[in-house]
C-alpha cells in the first residue's frame, strides 16, 4: 500500500505523478505484469477522483493505491462528507462525467461516509481482457 496526502495548488497533477509512480513500482519492484490500458486508466481514476475532491471538498484528501488480487484498489478520502453521485445521461452535457467515467472503467465502485467526511474506492484490474472488455479481466 502506498499513500499520499494532497493538498495544495496542483493536487491533481500530484496524484497522477503518484498514481504512475505507484503503478511502475508495481511493475519493476513487485513484478506484477501492469498492461498500458491499466495504467493508463489507473491514472484516470485518480485524476477524476481527486479532481471531484478539489472541487467539492474543503481541505486535504487523502489517496491510497494499494494491489489486491490482481487489481490496484484507489481510495480517495476527502472531508466533505456529501456523497456524490452521478449525473442522469445526457449527451449534450459538457462537464461532469468524471464520476460516470470512473465508474465505467472500474470492476467495482463504492462511495462511504466516514467519521469525518467520506471515501470513494475504485478497482481497476491489471490484466487486459482479451474480449476487449475496457474494464480488463480478474486473474
Amino acid at each position: 500500500m502506498s499513500a499520499v496526502a494532497l493538498d495544495g495548488s496542483e493536487p491533481i497533477a500530484a496524484a497522477r505523478h503518484f498514481a504512475r509512480g505507484f503503478m511502475t513500482g508495481v511493475q519493476a519492484v513487485h513484478g506484477i505484469p501492469v498492461s498500458e490500458r491499466a495504467m493508463g486508466l489507473v491514472q484516470l481514476v485518480v485524476s477524476e477522483l481527486v479532481t471531484n475532491t478539489h472541487k467539492h471538498a474543503p481541505g486535504p484528501c487523502l489517496l491510497d493505491l494499494e494491489v489486491v488480487d490482481g487489481a490496484v484498489e484507489i481510495s480517495v478520502w476527502d472531508t466533505n462528507a456529501t456523497l456524490p453521485a452521478a449525473c442522469p445521461a445526457d449527451p449534450g452535457r459538457v462537464g461532469q462525467h468524471g464520476l460516470e467515467i470512473a465508474m465505467a472503467v472500474s470492476r467495482s465502485f463504492e462511495v462511504r461516509r466516514e467519521p469525518v467526511g467520506k471515501r470513494v474506492k475504485a478497482t481497476v484490474v491489471l490484466t487486459d481482457d482479451p474480449g476487449g472488455h475496457p474494464a480488463g479481466r480478474l486473474m
